[in-house]
């Protein structure tokens, strides 16, 4: 059944390839009719260039189609001829295929005309259509071939996913899946954690489908494990390694699978060793597996490092782990040079874990990563445990059971040495047919060839298994063996002997690899090719190494080895030459090193550019239209050349055929295509080409409408291109549009927005038309991604935008150089650019205002290195622009410098500096004076050398080191001096030092003559003699005064260099002010205080410091005041004037204490008026104040006058009226502008003290006009009897008082003993004529009118004579 469906399914394929064909000869007749045009289309072109030797390419032979079966290789092959050599390039499906993008998939090369595609481990996807193309200038030429995967049915390898051909449908929903943000080739160390990553595209975007993703290594599906963990994330899929070994090293594949298809990623990941814990020792050992394992041994294999220290492995120690502790037992108690090693002395039925260390004589390498558990058990025994049984299949047998005694069991069979190394031999054998009802053991035993003495190996334990390893053998000597099977019946009949077997390594070490061939890759890597080992036994794989030219240091590319002769090594650095060398590997060891390769130097391979992109239509007429086009985005690591356009008719939406529309190559991104037909619909193509051959067309355009444009405005603009992006700023280029309108361009406009923003946002960049074909649009947000477009105007309007631009993010890359502007010794101006990126073939390109320079006469340019140099022949005017230079073939490295007029001027006189070099000048030629008067002239040379010189001139003569003239040139810091001890009228005139270095110059003069030099002459002389001054007794500080805030006056002055000796006298006008004491000292400050005292007395007092007092102060105190310090070392004076002027400044400084002293303006009430008031600390009679009302000054009368009383200021308003209200002022004179203090009488404040003013007024009427006894009354008359008594007193009031008296407080009436009379209502009277006894007593007046009362009392008493007589007796 199967073989018939295989039989069918190869039928259809049959059929398929017969369609196929049909339709490769149904191509080939319509190219041949295509080929038979051209020919007649170039036939004037053949006989201008009649080179016979000039044709077509033409198949020698073409490919055939092949049926392979899956993961088998196939090679497609063919010959091709023609002159010039054809460009051949393979199609997949009409995909170009692109090694470098799937590496390891494919492999194409071409030698001698005959060029082959390789497809390595087809699979599903490699069913296709192939076709090659060979190109050249003559034409193109195709052939066709198929490829057809099988797969045996019932066979399909569960670990791979099922194939689809072309997209399925689930749910009417197609699936598009990309892969972006990739994981590129990684480099990681052995220990680290590496994480490799994808974010994940699906469209539609449908809520919680997860699609199926897989990661292969080496094409081996991964499972999560402790070494590697999965993740998906719902858009990204992440794969991350734990704990990394060399075994992780390998093609990394992540393959993402979903309903219509599935989309995979490739990558390498190269593991490094961990540094060596002893300096020398080998790597690790990798790849530790278990073989053969069964009760007795376990077959322990790995794989050699690639790095041995730098001296040869002696060997590998093979260490055990029972699993579920961690005590480690080494194996082998010497270290074995073959990488598989027998471990036996284990535990029946306990599982193993096991590791391997690599040893040199430097010492032990770290240990291998361990490898999977294994248990000490025959296979049989370990499938029963897991449970497997026989397939059923139907039948029941029945056999004859054995005897229940014990039976000796028979002879082993088939008895082998399956594997023999000088450390030891193993053997193999099948158990007896008659084996007895009880298990059986084996004895082993070995014979030395040509004895027959055979000694048995196991004599203590037989052995269980029908496997034995045998260790301790003579290395060289040959051996037999034989074995013996027992039970408890007995031992049997030992086995036929084995043949003689030699003791030593029958595998032998790989020979070494032949001839390495190294290619160019990518900038940073190789690949590296080479013969494989002849006659190599159980290859394991080869090592690589590289060591860049001229070094002699090997490092290891790949520490896994690899199984094929072809391998990519990555890492390098680019522009090094790199040489290679390869080893082979096998479980003996590490053959000899390969020969070394050529060196060959990193960089980019060429190949042929992608297709160009975003056709588009520039003008059109009746039969032709102008297009353009994008640049391809990978341009090959070569300059295009050129390109070709293809177009086709569309009818009724079936296109055409193609026709080639240009034969030779066009450079610019734009071409008419003529000929064609009005009213037509067309599709174009266009084809990019390099030094490496024709690229695979683009897609196919639009279709477009062949008609004559007749709008008014301007076509787009094409050809955009953007250069010196940086974070915050573009510069945009374009070309005019071809189809100008109904008048000529006169403008540009630019338009800008956000990659991702939507239509709406594109907003103008200008707001007035540029002219020119390029723009520097600024103020960009660092960071965004933004697009551009132009649109032309004419005088009609502005016309269609061009197509946007490619999305470019803000952000200045890293290693972003501009153009620096460079003046050089000579003088001569030149513009630098450097660039960081450069390739090998990158050229720097300078333009001015964005136009190529070709003109060399304004400006040379040269190019050394990564640095390029434009330079300017002679500047002037004519160069004034905007220069930019361009780096082909990097990342848009670009800048720019714009030479304006200004800008050129300043170079231009920095040039005149650089020709005609002076010696810069830190500062001019000066005088200054130094100590005793002595006059310095000097200057100071910014730079100059140990061979400076200097010349000092005066008035044309030059002066020379004397008595007079002292010179010093400091050459370190470029100090020049000349010192004169003094000046004399015959030193009027011109100084000058004239410098000179090399063949730099410089001079600075100085001029000193009439007032100059006189003020200079002067100055010198008082230094002089301020010199000879100091050197005794002198004033530091000249006499001067200060106000204390009391108002007090104090003269003082700081005096220095004193001693005891040293005397201080006063002067005031000529006459020396005694003092009360002497007082001694050396330093200090002298004080003269003017206070207030009570007596006027001129004294001196001396308190510590030297200190007069005075009184009172006042114009007596104006005078010359004058301090004279005299010893034995001489004398000096000070004088303070303060007459006139000096006095008048003193009591300002007074008057502005006593100003500030002053409290706010107060106001007050009197029974006169409103008084208005101040205080002040301190008053003096010589205070000049100024009282203001209404910012106008007052003039003073009988009703508004001002006084002072005691500190007391004030002003007083009699009778005050509405008239006196207002703001009032009092100023205080000091000479200095004054001070002010206002108050403000009006409103509630003026109502109330007028209240107040009233209500005294009153009471002062009242106190004025009441009744009042003035006088004349006395407190006790004494009179004698019979006397007559007469008092009067003064009454006063107004109006008249009445006047009662009173006696002992009853009231009296005149009658003739008492006489009471009031008189001129001044005048009250009291007469007795008579008094007598009873007239004794107390007697007051009481006087009272309206305004009140007053009382005057008096006693009297009378007395007898004789009683007085008797008193006195």
């Amino acid at each position: 059944m199967a073989r018939r469906d295989l039989f069918t399914s190869g039928l259809e394929m049959e059929r398929s390839e017969q369609i196929s064909r049909k339709e490769a000869m149904r191509e080939s007749a319509e190219r041949i009719s295509l080929n038979k045009r051209i020919h007649e289309h170039e036939e004037h072109f053949k006989r201008m260039n009649e080179d016979s030797l000039m044709h077509a390419p033409e198949f020698v032979i073409k490919p055939r189609s092949h049926t392979v079966w899956e993961k088998q290789c196939v090679r497609l092959h063919c010959t091709v001829s023609g002159w010039p050599d054809p460009r051949v390039v393979w199609y997949k499906n009409n995909v170009a295929i692109d090694p470098l993008a799937n590496p390891g998939k494919y492999k194409l090369e071409s030698r001698y005309s005959v060029h082959s595609l390789e497809i390595n481990r087809c699979d599903f996807d490699d069913t296709a259509q192939y076709r090659v193309s060979a190109m050249n200038s003559k034409g193109e030429l195709s052939a066709f071939a198929s490829v057809v995967v099988k797969r045996f049915k019932g066979e399909i390898d569960e670990s791979l996913p099922s194939p689809r051909q072309g997209p399925v449908s689930e749910y009417g929903i197609t699936f598009q899946t990309h892969i972006v943000d990739k994981f590129g080739v990684s480099f990681g160390r052995e220990g680290e954690t590496m994480s490799l990553g994808c974010t994940v595209i699906i469209y539609p975007a449908l809520h919680r489908y997860q699609p199926e993703v897989q990661w292969y290594r080496d094409d081996v599906l991964l499972s999560p494990s402790k070494w590697f963990h999965m993740h998906w994330s719902g858009d990204r899929a992440t794969l991350t390694l734990t704990h990394l070994n060399k075994e992780d090293e390998g093609l990394y594949t992540l393959r993402v699978i979903t309903k219509s298809g599935y989309e995979t990623y490739s990558a390498y990941v190269f593991v490094r060793d961990a540094d060596a814990e002893v300096e020398g020792a080998p790597g690790a050992p990798l790849d530790v597996r278990c073989l053969d394992a069964n009760k007795d041994y376990i077959i322990v294999t790995w794989k050699q490092p690639a790095v041995d220290g730098g001296n040869s492995i002696l060997g590998y120690f093979v260490d055990r782990c029972e699993v579920g502790t961690t005590h480690w037992i080494q194996c082998n108690d010497t270290p074995v040079k073959f990488a598989r090693f027998p471990v036996t002395g284990l535990v029946e039925g306990r599982s193993y874990i096991f590791r391997v260390r690599a040893v040199n004589k430097s010492g032990m390498s770290r240990p291998s990563r361990v490898s999977e558990p294994v248990a000490a058990m025959d296979p049989a025994d370990r499938a029963r445990m897991r449970g497997t049984s026989a397939p059923w299949t139907g039948q029941i047998i029945v056999t004859e059971e054995e005897p229940a005694e014990g039976i000796v069991p028979g002879r082993p069979r088939e008895l082998q040495v399956t594997e023999a190394t000088k450390n030891y031999v193993v053997l193999s054998w099948k158990p007896p047919g008659e084996k007895g009802l009880e298990g059986v053991m084996y004895y082993v035993e070995k014979c030395v060839s040509g004895t027959d003495s055979w000694q048995r190996v196991n004599t203590e334990i037989p052995v269980k298994s029908p496997r034995f390893a045998l260790f301790d053998l003579a290395e060289g000597k040959s051996y037999s063996f034989r074995v013996r099977c027992c039970n408890s019946a007995g031992v049997g009949e030992p086995s036929d002997p084995t043949e003689a077997t030699t003791v030593g390594d029958k595998l032998d070490i790989p020979s070494a690899p032949g001839k390495v061939i190294p290619t160019r890759n990518t900038d940073t890597s190789v690949v590296v090719s080479w013969e494989a080992s002849h006659d190599a036994k159980e290859l394991i794989g080869y090592y690589i190494e590289a060591s860049v030219e001229g070094s002699n240091v090997w490092e290891p590319c790949n520490n896994k080895p690899v199984n094929a002769t072809r391998f990519i090594c990555h890492g390098l650095m680019t522009g090094e030459k790199y040489m290679f060398r390869v080893r082979a590997v096998n479980a003996a060891g590490l053959s000899q090193f390969s020969p070394e390769s050529e060196a060959v130097e990193v960089k980019a391979a060429i190949a042929s550019p992608a297709p160009p992109y975003g056709i588009t239509v520039l003008e059109c007429v009746r039969d032709a239209m102008v297009l353009a086009w994008k640049q391809p985005t990978f341009i090959g690591g070569a300059d295009i050349t050129g390109y070709f356009v293809d177009y086709r008719e569309v009818i009724d939406g079936v296109p055409g055929k193609w026709h080639e529309a240009n034969i030779k190559a066009v450079s610019e991104r734009a071409y008419r295509v003529s000929d064609l037909k009005e009213n037509r619909k067309y599709q174009f193509q266009v084809r990019a080409a390099n030094m490496a051959g024709v690229g695979i067309p683009s897609l196919p355009s639009n279709t477009f409408l062949c008609e004559e444009w007749t709008i008014a405005v301007p076509g787009p603009p094409h050809d955009l291109q953007i250069r010196e992006v940086r974070s915050d700023s573009l510069v945009l280029l374009w070309k005019p549009p071809v189809y100008q309108g109904r008048d000529p361009v006169n403008g540009f406009y630019i338009d800008i927005k956000e990659a991702d923003a939507p239509v709406e946002a594109w907003r103008g960049v200008n707001t007035k038309a540029t002219e020119k074909a390029y723009i520097k649009i600024k103020n960009l947000k660092e960071g965004e991604t933004y697009v551009f477009r132009v649109r032309a105007q004419n005088k009609a309007g502005v016309g269609q935008t061009s197509d946007e631009t490619e999305p470019v993010p803000a952000l200045t890359k890293p290693g972003s150089k501009e153009i620096v502007v460079d003046v050089d010794d000579d003088g001569v101006i030149s513009l630098n650019f450097e660039c960081c990126d450069l390739t090998p073939d990158s050229k720097f390109v300078w333009s001015k205002n964005y136009e190529e320079i070709t003109d060399t006469s304004r400006l040379t340019v040269e190019t050394k290195g990564n640095k390029s140099k434009a330079v300017f022949n002679s500047p002037g005017e004519e160069d004034i622009g905007i220069y930019s230079c361009l780096v082909t073939h990097t990342d848009g490295a670009s800048s720019s410098y714009n030479l304006s007029e200004e800008e050129l001027k300043k170079l231009l006189e920095i040039s005149h500096d650089h020709k005609f070099p002076i010696i810069p000048l830190k500062s001019e030629l000066a005088v200054e004076l130094l100590e005793k008067g002595r006059v310095r002239f000097w200057l100071q040379a910014e730079k100059i050398s140990a061979n400076g010189k200097v010349d000092y001139v005066f008035n044309d003569n030059v002066l020379s080191q004397g008595e007079k003239y002292k010179m010093n040139f400091d050459k370190n810091t470029g100090v020049i001096e000349m010192i004169m001890e003094s000046l004399t009228p015959a030193d009027e005139g011109t100084f000058t030092f004239q410098l000179q270095d090399g063949k730099a110059t410089n001079q600075s003069s100085l001029v000193l003559i009439g007032d100059v030099f006189k003020g200079l002459q002067k100055e010198s002389e008082f230094q002089r003699k301020e010199w000879f001054r100091k050197q005794g007794p002198h004033f530091i500080e000249y006499l001067s005064y200060e106000v204390t805030p009391e108002c007090c006056v104090v003269l003082k002055c700081k005096v220095g260099n004193m001693k005891k000796e040293t005397s201080a006298l006063w002067y005031k006008d000529g006459r020396e002010i005694k003092a009360d004491e002497h007082l001694g000292f050396t330093e200090g400050v002298l004080k003269l205080e003017i206070a207030q005292r009570d007596s006027p007395a001129d004294t001196a007092d001396f308190t510590g410091d030297l200190i007069w007092r005075r009184l009172k102060i006042s114009k007596k105190d104006a005078g010359v005041y004058e301090v004279v310090l005299k010893d034995d070392r001489g004398k000096d004076t000070s004088t303070l004037n303060l007459t006139d002027q000096g006095f008048k400044d003193l009591m300002n400084e007074v008057f502005s204490f006593i100003a500030n002293s002053s409290t706010p303006l107060k106001i007050t009430s009197t029974d006169e008026g409103i008084r208005l008031y101040t205080f002040v600390s301190y008053y003096n009679d010589l205070l000049q104040v100024t009282w203001h009302h209404k910012d106008s000054a007052i003039a003073f009368s009988d009703r508004i006058k001002s006084g002072v009383v005691g500190e007391q200021l004030w002003l007083q308003i009699t009778e005050p009226t509405e008239k006196d209200m207002g703001k009032y002022a009092i100023e205080f004179n000091d000479g200095k502008g004054g001070l002010r203090r206002t108050v403000e009488l009006s409103g509630q404040a003026f109502d109330d003290a007028f209240a107040e003013f009233q209500r005294l007024k009153a009471a002062a009427v009242a106190e004025r006009n009441r009744a009042r006894v003035a006088g004349g009354l006395p407190d006790v008359v004494t009179i004698q009897e019979g006397k007559a008594l007469n008092l009067t007193c003064n009454i006063s009031g107004d109006p008249v008082p009445e006047v009662t008296w009173l006696k002992n407080d009853r009231e009296i009436t005149s009658d003739d003993h008492c006489i009471l009379k009031f008189e001129s209502g001044k005048f009250a009277s009291f007469t007795i004529t008579a008094v007598n006894t009873s007239d004794s007593g107390k007697y007051s007046i009481l006087v009272k009118n309206k305004y009140g009362t007053e009382s005057g009392d008096f006693t009297v008493s009378v007395f007898i004579p004789e009683e007085a007589g008797s008193k006195k007796k």
